[in-house]
């Protein structure tokens, strides 16, 4: 079988996007918790690609689903397009994750009749790497740095943020921000035990700029 790659993931998420809006199922028909469709819907994906490609698969050591690729899966619904990822480091809120998502976006119907439920995928956008950092926090940064703001003003920036981090932490991250400023993100990140992503930015932004790329969309 072929090896996957991050193209062939794409195109195959796009190809599984529209199959499964087809796709009546009666084990989510009633189910409510966001959880089990997410898992339902990643479990599936994940057993498609394994009949057609060879790919190392992720465990809870890798923390992400296709470690070899460096992505990590994310299902959501349309209602409150959001979800949790492990919080490794504040660095993810400025650099990014450290790996890319795809995400799919979901709404659900059940049917009483047939007993049924659809998942309508909306989008599915792959977000890089490189664009997985909060989008309040790079803009904030960025325009210090345009407008000639020093190390004083970087710190006080994400103190004043909330930015979970000592000072100690927060001068070490400015230094790293001056020698290498973040490019701009477009998660919204919510600091919390484990991050919580939201992703309204990117399902609107999704195919407007480099690195956020709707991977498939439904005929509205």
């Amino acid at each position: 079988m072929p090896i996957l790659t991050l193209e062939t993931l794409c195109s195959e998420a796009a190809i599984f996007s529209a199959a499964e809006s087809q796709h009546p199922e009666p084990i989510l028909y009633g189910v409510t918790d966001g959880k089990a469709v997410g898992t339902y819907l990643e479990q599936k994906f994940r057993l498609y690609l394994k009949g057609k490609y060879e790919f190392l698969e992720g465990n809870s050591a890798s923390g992400i689903d296709f470690p070899g690729l460096l992505v990590d899966v994310k299902v959501t619904s349309i209602r409150q397009p959001q979800s949790s990822c492990p919080f490794k480091s504040a660095r993810q809120k400025i650099f990014g994750l450290g790996y890319s998502l795809i995400i799919f976006v979901y709404d659900k119907a059940d049917n009483s009749t047939s007993r049924t439920a659809t998942l309508s995928i909306l989008h599915t956008i792959f977000v890089a790497a490189e664009r997985t950092a909060d989008f309040q926090m790079t803009r904030g940064i960025r325009n210090i740095l345009d407008n000639e703001g020093n190390k004083d003003d970087l710190i006080a920036f994400m103190l004043d943020r909330n930015l979970p981090v000592d000072e100690i932490e927060a001068a070490n991250i400015t230094d790293e921000i001056l020698a290498n400023p973040p490019i701009q993100g477009f998660l919204t990140i919510s600091n919390a035990l484990q991050w919580r992503l939201q992703y309204g930015r990117v399902i609107e932004r999704a195919g407007q700029e480099a690195g956020v790329v709707a991977v498939y969309r439904a005929n509205l």
